[in-house]
């Protein structure tokens, strides 16, 4: 398990513990949550984007001293990247093909395939230049975003993955700041939290689905911009069908998640961005139903995989507890509007009386900020 300071990993550990592999948790903080996992040996490692020589060199370390055909799981790009750079053969990588996982970290990438497949986006520019620049930021609507096209570099550097802007001006001046990351210039799509769409699914060597997901997001920390603290499972055909269709456009097989904004203006899904990966709250599809993590160790090494689907599944939410009453707090909700997603059923990926650990070392963490 390849980064596993949030609930990504954890999650992931849990998943395969349940069906008895062994894992082993690697994450370059001390302080990451999998690393506390009694399910799973932590490892410690180099930095995979500071320190790549000693990350493959690790890797490497370790691909000898476990059993020939270990499966990887990394959770996040930076880690998914520097896997697929650094894998030996012995290592089975349930994502692929290997020469698309760094084109398919680009939007740009993505949005191609996205126009192939027929599947909308948000008003979109590529200004190649800065007087290409002026001009696109002249014909959006505003409030509008740049979003930078290699959005693990931008993220790495600022600390944020977009910047909104109010004016032309203001766009210019994002666009000079994510120059040396492709920017894009892009129309907001309006609408709360609650409007974006993800279809999580694993698609094998050969094409087929046999593990399909759908929810939406109803709570972010931070709201707008951040990542999910509450999300449903909730089932749309519309939103299956065009993941579908862009994963097919990409030619990727393995877990992703596509995310989309639904526009209340007309109504349509608007493709934000697809993540090759495991995604953070994936463990509600495992509580309907379709452990992706399961399917994908099934499939790497060999064993026949199950289709399933969380149709049927709708109201199943998922709440990281404690970021969301942190993050309540801040936004001043009030009890009644905080604890409202903590009704039946809900999944939360943290605490575990099977795995305590994990819940010991978040809250510590918690009443010490």
């Amino acid at each position: 398990m390849f980064e596993c300071s949030y609930v990504n990993g954890l999650s992931a550990i849990r998943s395969l513990a349940a069906i008895d592999v062994p894992v082993i948790a690697l994450d370059h903080r001390r302080q990451a949550l999998g690393l506390r996992s009694r399910l799973a040996v932590p490892v410690v490692c180099p930095h995979p984007h500071e320190r790549p020589e000693e990350f493959a060199a690790l890797v490497a370390e370790l691909c000898e001293a476990l059993p020939h055909g270990a499966v990887a799981f990394p959770t996040h790009d930076e880690y998914l990247v520097a896997v697929n750079r650094s894998a030996p053969p012995s290592l089975r990588l349930p994502f692929g093909p290997r020469e698309l996982i760094e084109p398919i970290q680009a939007k740009r990438f993505q949005y191609d395939a996205a126009a192939r497949a027929g599947v909308m986006l948000p008003a979109t520019f590529h200004p190649a230049d800065e007087d290409a620049a002026v001009q696109a930021a002249a014909m959006l609507r505003y409030p509008a975003v740049m979003k930078p096209s290699e959005g693990a570099g931008f993220k790495r550097r600022h600390g944020i993955p977009l910047v909104v802007a109010s004016t032309p001006d203001e766009l210019l001046e994002a666009y000079r700041l994510g120059a040396e990351f492709a920017p894009m210039l892009q129309e907001q799509i309006p609408g709360g939290d609650d409007t974006l769409w993800t279809v999580g699914s694993y698609v094998d060597l050969h094409g087929g689905v046999p593990g399909i997901f759908c929810g939406r997001k109803l709570l972010q920390a931070p709201a707008g911009v951040g990542t999910c603290r509450v999300g449903v499972a909730e089932w749309d055909d519309e939103a299956v069908d065009g993941a579908r269709r862009l994963l097919h456009a990409l030619g990727f097989h393995g877990i992703s998640q596509v995310e989309y904004k639904r526009d209340p203006r007309d109504g349509t899904l608007r493709l934000m961005e697809v993540n090759a990966r495991l995604w953070q709250w994936h463990s509600l599809a495992a509580a309907c139903g379709v452990d992706l993590v399961q399917m994908a160790y099934h499939d790497a090494i060999g064993e026949p995989v199950a289709a399933r689907t969380s149709r049927g599944s709708d109201g199943r939410r998922w709440v990281a507890l404690v970021r969301h009453v942190r993050e309540s707090r801040r936004e001043r909700l009030g009890l009644r509007r905080t604890l409202a997603p903590l009704r039946p059923p809900f999944t939360e990926p943290v605490f575990s009386l099977h795995d305590p650990m994990p819940a010991v070392h978040q809250l510590v963490g918690a009443l010490g900020s």
